[in-house]
């Protein structure tokens, strides 16, 4: 548990980022999606940082986007946002003027940058894959841009002046010399370093050495010496002499991948970032190792030197920005607020019945918890040895549980008041993916890997109950609003039913074709929602145990859901981006909220409805103003692939009855011969369902006739298909089209016939 916990010094600093007023808070709302108020977090630092030339700002590449720190006081300035992917490099023009960016995947594009007023320039954009590194000329009117091959840009203009081609796979880095003769570029594959005339583009050197891809690559000041940095095989900083391509020295000490490189101004310090959380300082000319810095708890993704020479600055995955006195070597301050971890870690959210605090878990193990009506940070909560993966308030809000990820196993009870921890709960045999309060507070339920869902005595810590019967992960539990019911949803495909008095197992609903990642009872507990994998959400009839409708086709890839009481609303964020509120007595999508490129993974309501509040894939949660999402009208939602495409019209749009049209998963898919093809409709309509090949042409039509609204799901009411043509001669194995037809209105997906 940490000691900070209250009105020390170190909460007071975070505290004053969020006063009203504050010009720090400002940047806790630059950059937002539409429809988002409010950002708590950075995103993750994804590769390099940058001084600019006169060293007052600083430049780090992020998921969220590209920020910029005044160098001098580690204050926020700006944020540059655009990209629709996450930021992989980052460069500074001589003059300081302007700021270029990369994209990775899915935004394979260069921009430029204002960096005074963070005024967007223009794109150069090739056809490459992602962009690796970046590094202007010395004079600044040329820009070079490191992919698959390596393009240099016409900075005024935007023009593509050359293409260096040479290289067999991407290119790890690029770097100009200090007067702007030569290039340099390290291969992401064949561990060759080669040495480029910028006029000419005659290839001059092969610098041959490493026993791994080089990752970073950077001239001496003089311009006679090439700094490059090892891969994962590798661990080695070698120098080269660029004149003749002759290998100088090779500086060992660095345990794992050196990921970063940078010479000090005068040329007599070289310092290296790696994976294995270090930084050391080298001797250029002797190879004399000087001194190694430690503080970061995972690796060193970039090292800066400011203009100056006073100041290095280090970025890590352990979502810190650390800044070093260069003359004594000493540490000087930490900028935090990053997502660490690397790869991610999905996070955790979760509001107080009253709507008075909020909390949310970090890849470090740290919970953060919020006043949510000022957005002051209160403190943290610290135990869990790894990943927290799932938060529950007690129903006073006096206590917090929470869930660890696979390297931790445990729940943990907290006293929100006092920040102490007041039990570990240990049984798990894995991760705990889901946390859950009775309404009565006296009962804690716990679900995980393990296949178990177990119920806790919250006031000591025993357990009460292990419930059993799921075959795999269970993903979700919820208590019924009477408290006697628990509800759990597995990876097994299927929710079971559990009386919480006597752990007596009630019954099982079944339907859902794929993991059931979330549960949720609805107003007074006779209704059930849940989530799948399947892509759907469904409601059910606890008492029957019977799925009353399915709630359209979330074809983006669901994560999770979450229910309004107040509002009357189902919200769910999936793995296209895309969070999305539905009636839950319609069907109908009142509001979509798209957050680019980063996956949602979490979703929570505040108490009063007015508030949703979710995170990404990179930790950072976003806070959405939901007070007018009962008024928005027709909403058309076409699937991220164009192959298929739901048509809802929300009871604002006249008198005329919703229409609801939905195509679900066939089952089973793959098939081979036979295979059952669901569906919904809002209104009574004629119904065919045509089977298309990979060319486009008809293989089938099912004429279903005149069907009343409702849902073909089951066996007895789903349209059938026994594999044949329509001339009876059964299709070839691969990929088909079905397309379902209702009056004006087409729905299409994706069935794979297998061998």
């Amino acid at each position: 548990m940490k000691s900070e916990w209250g009105f020390n010094i170190c909460f007071l600093l975070a505290v004053a980022l969020f006063l009203p007023g504050s010009f720090a808070q400002d940047y806790t709302r630059w950059g937002l999606p539409k429809g988002a108020t409010m950002r708590i977090g950075k995103g993750t630092i994804t590769s390099n940082i940058s001084y600019s030339p006169d060293g007052t700002r600083l430049a780090i590449a992020s998921n969220a986007g590209i920020w910029i720190y005044d160098a001098s006081t580690g204050d926020e300035v700006n944020l540059f946002t655009g990209h629709t992917a996450r930021v992989y490099s980052v460069a500074f023009s001589p003059d300081g003027s302007t700021l270029a960016s990369g994209g990775a995947w899915g935004d394979a594009t260069v921009r430029l940058w204002d960096v005074y007023t963070g005024e967007y320039l223009r794109t150069l954009k090739g056809d490459a894959a992602y962009i690796t590194s970046l590094a202007f000329s010395p004079d600044g009117s040329t820009l070079a841009s490191g992919d698959d091959t390596i393009h240099l840009w016409d900075v005024r203009t935007g023009e593509h002046l050359r293409t260096f081609e040479g290289h067999k796979s991407s290119v790890n880095a690029v770097a100009f010399s200090p007067d702007g003769s030569m290039l340099a570029s390290a291969d992401g594959r064949d561990e060759i370093i080669r040495l480029w005339d910028v006029r000419t583009g005659e290839h001059l050197h092969t610098l041959e050495g490493h026993k791994d891809e080089a990752n970073w690559l950077t001239f001496s000041p003089d311009g006679l010496t090439l700094a490059s940095a090892g891969g994962w095989y590798d661990h080695t900083v070698r120098l080269w002499d660029v004149r003749t391509g002759e290998h100088l020295q090779t500086l060992e000490g660095h345990v794992s991948e050196v990921t970063s490189v940078a010479f000090s101004p005068d040329g007599q310090v070289l310092c290296s970032g790696s994976r294995d959380e270090t930084i050391r300082l080298w001797d250029r000319h002797t190879g004399e190792h000087l001194k190694t810095l430690t503080g970061h708890t995972d690796g060193v993704t970039s090292v800066a030197i400011s203009p100056d020479g006073l100041t290095l600055a280090s970025a890590s995955w352990d979502g810190t920005l650390r800044f070093w006195d260069m003359r004594n070597r000493e540490h000087k301050h930490t900028v935090e607020g990053y997502r660490g971890g690397y790869p991610y870690t999905h996070g955790a959210i979760a509001f107080s019945l009253n709507g008075h605090l909020f909390a949310h878990s970090s890849v470090d193990g740290t919970i953060r918890v919020w006043d949510a009506r000022t957005w002051v940070h209160k403190g943290t909560l610290e135990g869990h040895t790894h990943g927290v993966s799932c938060l529950a308030f007690s129903p006073d809000g006096t206590t917090l549980s929470s869930g660890g990820d696979e390297y931790d196993g445990t729940v943990r009870l907290w006293d929100i008041r006092s920040g102490e921890r007041l039990h570990t709960l240990e049984a798990h045999a894995g991760a705990v993916y889901s946390v859950a309060f009775s309404p009565d507070g006296r009962t804690v339920a716990s679900g995980g890997w393990d296949n178990t869902v177990r119920l806790w005595d919250s006031g000591t810590g025993k357990g009460i109950h292990t419930l059993g019967r799921h075959v795999n992960a269970v993903s979700s539990v919820v208590f019924s609003p009477d408290g006697f019911t628990l509800a759990s949803g597995s990876r097994d495909d299927t929710i079971r039913l559990w009386d919480v008095r006597t752990g007596e197992y009630l019954g099982m609903l079944e339907g859902h074709t794929d993991d059931v990642i979330s549960v949720v009872f609805l107003s007074d507990g006779a209704m059930l929602a849940s989530g799948s994998r399947d892509d759907t959400l469904r409601l059910w009839d606890v008492h029957s145990g019977k799925s009353l409708r399915i709630l359209g086709d979330e074809s983006g890839g669901l994560n999770a859901i979450a229910f309004s009481r107040r509002e009357g609303m189902l919200a769910s964020g999936s793995r296209d981006a895309v969070i999305r509120l539905r009636d839950v007595h319609s069907g109908d999508i009142r509001k979509t909220f798209n957050w680019n490129w980063l996956s949602v993974t979490s979703v929570a309501f505040s108490p009063d409805g007015s508030t949703l509040a979710s995170v990404s894939k990179d930790g950072t949660v976003l806070l959405w103003d939901l007070r007018h999402a009962t008024t928005w009208g027709n909403v058309k939602h076409v699937g991220a692939d164009g192959t298929r495409e739901l048509l809802e019209l929300s009871p604002s749009s006249g008198p005329s009855a919703s229409v609801n049209l939905a195509l679900l998963p066939n089952y089973p898919n793959p098939f081979n011969p036979e295979t059952w093809i669901p569906y919904q409709l809002g209104k009574p309509a004629e119904v065919a369902l045509t089977i298309y090949d990979m060319k486009g042409q008809a293989v089938r039509t099912l004429a279903m006739g005149y069907q009343p609204a409702g849902m073909y799901q089951s066996r007895e009411r789903a349209a059938y298909w026994n594999g044949r043509n329509q001339q009876g001669e059964t299709v070839a194995n691969g990929v088909y089209f079905c397309t379902l037809r209702s009056g004006k209105y087409s729905v299409t997906r994706k069935m794979l016939v297998g061998k």
